[in-house]
């Protein structure tokens, strides 16, 4: 590790204005203590003098007042002179024309994002809500950081706190400070203009945005990515849910990989899908579900998603919807060898247990984030991104097209609405069959539909599974008989399927002549 070189760390005059007041007025408190004289603007000049303190206004600074109700407070030369001023080098013009100065600059921002969330908020609230001034001090403050420490955040005001008392700071932190000035001013930036950009000439929202700017900040480096010889990394979102996986706390486990942090997305996100009422246990491998169960208990869900397929679960991701139960841990370490295990909480028996086996990655949430359909998935294309609504429609049975003379029984009916969702989650083409809510055979990402409904009914036959009253469902629609027939053959006795093949007529004649039930979604759930 290098060496840590410190410098001298005692500001002499410190210029205010946030509008995240958190804080401000214990360290406005303590700078005072150590002789820092305070500059501020309006309202945080009011709250430091209402707890007694010495303050300048920002007005009587530069013998300016604020005008137009605050949209110019700081605009001024005697503010960016004295936050610009290069020590030495200025110090004779700063002298010709009496001005002071700054080594310390607090500046949080007018909080834009939160006011164009609020659903009742509207075009003039939006504009009043764009800060000129704030991110102009910030920029300054962060070019000339060699002079200039800038807080954007009250998270770092504890760490300006210890530096202030220690009379001493480490030597890169002014430039850490201005990397996150520039970040956090960036940031701000590309909300107005994402904004604009879904207006129409009338300043109503109307879709996607006419430029996409986005940030994300590093969570931390990978190993590598999905080969040894590719590098990368792992960025967080700023909007991340509290519950997500870019949030979720490492319990225990080796450095998580590309590969281990793509499954286990597809894992939980998977587990959004079903009801919370049960636990649900799902198994991913290189992106696909290789097993998903729903059942009374956790243990009964992970016993029956790994008995689809024992083979391919070998080196999985495993992924609940409920707190993982020291049963459950103790069947997966005797069953499995486990890359990772999420679930939005452990209990403190099944944390010693899968201490046992110190390599396997425990991540734990929180909680379930639910799936919104309006949040956006995007998808690299050379020169170019594909930006695109998460495919979270709603599974509305009520919605459903019986498109069959035999009608499924209730059984069937959970089972088909079990496999739906589940095959919302296979890489297209997809088959899933399932029986008593859980898969027994998947078939993924064939070119053909008739060659995934081969693999699934394979496999169900390969681990002995009984087809008989189980199910089929499509990720989109059939359009061949040929898929029917080997399915009917095999035992199934109700399928699932968008619908809309110019052949529909003649799978549900096949359907028909066999005494199965078949059911039309109207929409379907490709994944590539």
């Amino acid at each position: 590790m290098a060496e840590q070189h410190w410098q001298t760390f005692s500001p002499k005059r410190a210029l205010l204005s946030v509008s995240d007041k958190q804080g401000i007025v214990s360290l406005a408190k303590l700078l005072n203590e150590y002789g820092v004289e305070l500059v501020a603007t309006g309202n945080t000049a009011v709250i430091l003098r209402e707890q007694g303190l010495a303050v300048t206004d920002v007005s009587d600074y530069t013998g300016f007042p604020e005008i137009m109700n605050g949209r110019v407070k700081t605009l001024h030369p005697a503010i960016h002179a004295g936050i610009l001023a290069r020590g030495e080098q200025d110090s004779p013009v700063l002298q010709q024309h009496g001005i002071k100065a700054f080594d310390l600059v607090i500046v949080n921002l007018y909080p834009f994002e939160q006011t164009i969330s609020n659903p009742e908020c509207n075009f003039d609230s939006a504009i009043e809500n764009i800060d000129i001034g704030g991110p102009s001090m910030i920029r300054g403050a962060a070019k000339n950081h060699a002079h200039v420490s800038v807080i954007v955040s009250p998270a770092d005001y504890d760490k300006l706190s210890e530096y202030i008392k220690a009379g001493k700071k480490p030597a890169h932190w002014n430039f850490e400070l201005a990397k996150k000035a520039f970040a956090h001013t960036a940031a701000y930036d590309a909300a107005i203009a994402n904004y604009f950009g879904t207006l129409n000439e009338n300043k109503i929202p109307s879709g996607f945005p006419d430029t996409l700017t986005c940030q994300f900040t590093k969570h931390f480096n990978l190993r590598y990515g999905e080969n040894p010889h590719q590098q990368a990394a792992f960025y967080l979102e700023k909007k991340a849910s509290p519950h997500s996986l870019a949030r979720a706390e490492i319990i225990q486990g080796k450095e998580l990989s590309y590969n281990n942090l793509l499954d286990a997305d597809a894992g939980f996100d998977t587990i959004k899908s079903f009801t919370r009422e049960q636990p649900v246990c799902v198994i991913v491998k290189h992106g696909n579900p290789c097993g998903i169960a729903q059942a009374k208990t956790q243990l009964q869900a992970y016993i029956k998603a790994y008995e689809c397929d024992p083979v391919s679960a070998y080196g999985g991701i495993l992924a609940f919807n409920g707190c993982l139960e020291a049963e459950t841990a103790q069947n997966i370490l005797s069953r499995q060898f486990a890359e990772v295990i999420i679930a939005p909480a452990i209990s403190a028996e099944a944390k010693v247990i899968l201490a046992g086996k110190p390599n396997i990655r425990v991540l734990v949430t929180g909680g379930i984030a639910p799936s919104e359909r309006f949040e956006l998935d995007s998808r690299r294309v050379e020169g170019g991104l594909l930006i695109q609504e998460h495919d979270s429609f709603p599974i509305a049975s009520e919605q459903f097209k019986i498109v069959t003379r035999q009608l499924p029984s209730e059984q069937q009916k959970e089972d088909l609405l079990f496999a739906w969702a589940a095959v919302k989650h296979v890489k297209s083409n997809a088959i899933v069959l399932a029986k008593h809510h859980a898969t027994i055979g998947i078939g993924a990402g064939q070119t053909s539909r008739v060659m995934s409904t081969r693999i699934a009914l394979w496999q169900a036959k390969e681990r002995q599974f009984d087809c008989r009253q189980a199910v089929m469902a499509s990720d989109a629609f059939i359009p061949f008989a040929d898929s029917v027939e080997m399915a009917i053959e095999a035992g199934i006795t109700a399928i699932i399927q968008p619908g809309g093949s110019i052949r529909d007529n003649e799978v549900i004649e096949v359907a028909n002549a066999a005494g199965i039930s078949m059911i039309f979604t109207g929409f379907r759930h490709f994944r590539h």
